[in-house]
C-alpha cells in the first residue's frame, strides 16, 4: 500500500525556516519524479518543485532561491526546505510521486500525501 506522510509544518514569523519531510512507503521511491505542491484555500494547487529521477531539481518562480527540494533514497524520504518564507507562502503542503516517463519526464501527481500545513505570519 502506498503511503506519503508529510511532517513538519508549523506557524512562523516571515523571514523564518522550516524543513518538511515526507516519509514514503509502498513503491519503488527512487524510480519516482518527486515533487512538493501547495494550496491555500480559495486558489488552486501550485506545484511548488520537484526532483527527477535523476536528482535534476525544478522550483516555481515564486520559491526559487528560498527552497530547496532533496531526498534520500536509503531512507524513501523528500524534504522541502524553506528559507525566507512570506505571508504568501501560508498554505497546506503535499508531497507526491508523479507520473514518471523516460528521460527526465515528470507529469502530475500519481500518489499524494495528507498535507502537513504552513502558516506565516507577517
Amino acid at each position: 500500500q502506498v503511503q506519503l506522510a508529510e511532517s513538519g509544518g508549523d506557524s512562523v514569523q516571515a523571514g523564518g525556516s522550516l524543513k518538511l519531510s515526507c516519509a514514503a512507503s509502498g513503491f519503488t521511491f527512487r524510480d519516482y519524479c518527486m515533487g512538493w505542491f501547495r494550496q491555500a484555500p480559495g486558489r488552486e494547487p501550485e506545484r511548488v518543485a520537484f526532483i527527477d529521477r535523476h536528482g535534476d531539481a525544478s522550483y516555481a518562480d515564486s520559491v526559487a532561491g528560498r527552497f530547496t527540494i532533496s531526498q534520500d533514497n536509503a531512507q524513501n524520504t523528500l524534504f522541502l526546505e524553506m528559507n525566507r518564507l512570506e505571508p504568501g507562502d501560508s498554505a497546506m503542503y503535499y508531497c507526491a510521486a508523479l507520473w514518471t516517463g523516460m528521460g527526465s519526464y515528470c507529469g502530475g501527481p500519481r500518489y499524494r500525501g495528507q498535507g502537513t500545513q504552513v502558516t506565516v505570519s507577517s
